[in-house]
């Protein structure tokens, strides 16, 4: 059986393509999936893409959180579903209380644009089983209001229930507390982060690496792992 991992379009969206292609270069079929519908199409998985939903008007992801296919967003992630919300599917996560904390404007006050790396902190999700815990991964990151905040109680509980799923290595971009750059609820299924995998998927497309320049394919391990956890759930 081959995956169908859904990749929902929204006004303003501009990564839901590279989405596709990345889920198509995993191996499995990519599905589009509107906003303003209803209706899944029977997918395996979910990914909610980067870009200005909305240009971002009242807070980043705020109005796409409202937009009438997040109820189904919402219950298929309840059921388990993977669901892998990518910068702005981030922002659209928080925004509809399906991830905690919240995303502001980086703390330099610009949009940041740079192949960042990051370290795995929790290997046992969704998308994430193709990586080790501890190992680092380079994925391309581009945001304006990537700053990840939350209160104390919130972020002591992320580290203690192993909640941080990545976290930002060698440079911390935006400010973000305790250098988190990506967290999963905890059942696993449901997963955000700003970075975007989907940019790291094709030889001569991704981020440079000591074997030759713009080789990096370190992002098709996140739609990888998704594909078998779908397999997982099938057998």
């Amino acid at each position: 059986m081959t995956a169908r991992i859904g990749v929902i379009t929204f006004p303003g969206s501009l990564d839901d393509r590279d989405a596709q292609r990345a889920i198509r270069i995993a191996g499995a079929e990519p599905v589009a999936l509107w906003h303003g519908s209803h209706d899944l199409e029977g997918v395996d998985a979910l990914v909610l893409p980067g870009g200005f939903s909305y240009g971002d008007y009242l807070r980043s992801g705020a109005v796409a959180a409202l937009s009438p296919i997040m109820t189904e967003v919402k219950d298929a992630a309840a059921s388990g579903m993977p669901v892998l919300g990518i910068c702005n599917g981030f922002q659209m996560l928080v925004e509809a209380h399906l991830l905690p904390g919240g995303l502001i404007r980086n703390d330099n006050q610009h949009f940041v644009r740079r192949d960042q790396k990051l370290t795995v902190e929790n290997s046992s999700t969704a998308w994430t089983s193709a990586f080790e815990q501890g190992q680092e991964i380079v994925i391309p990151l581009k945001n304006g209001e990537g700053g990840y905040i939350a209160n104390e109680d919130t972020l002591d509980r992320l580290e203690g229930e192993g909640l941080v799923a990545f976290r930002y290595a060698g440079v911390n971009p935006n400010g973000s507390l305790r250098d988190i750059a990506g967290i999963t609820n905890p059942a696993g299924n449901v997963v955000g982060l700003m970075p975007h995998p989907e940019h790291a998927t094709e030889p001569g497309f991704g981020p440079d690496t000591a074997a030759a320049m713009r080789s990096g394919v370190d992002g098709l391990g996140f739609f990888q792992s998704a594909i078998e956890a779908v397999a997982r759930v099938a057998a």
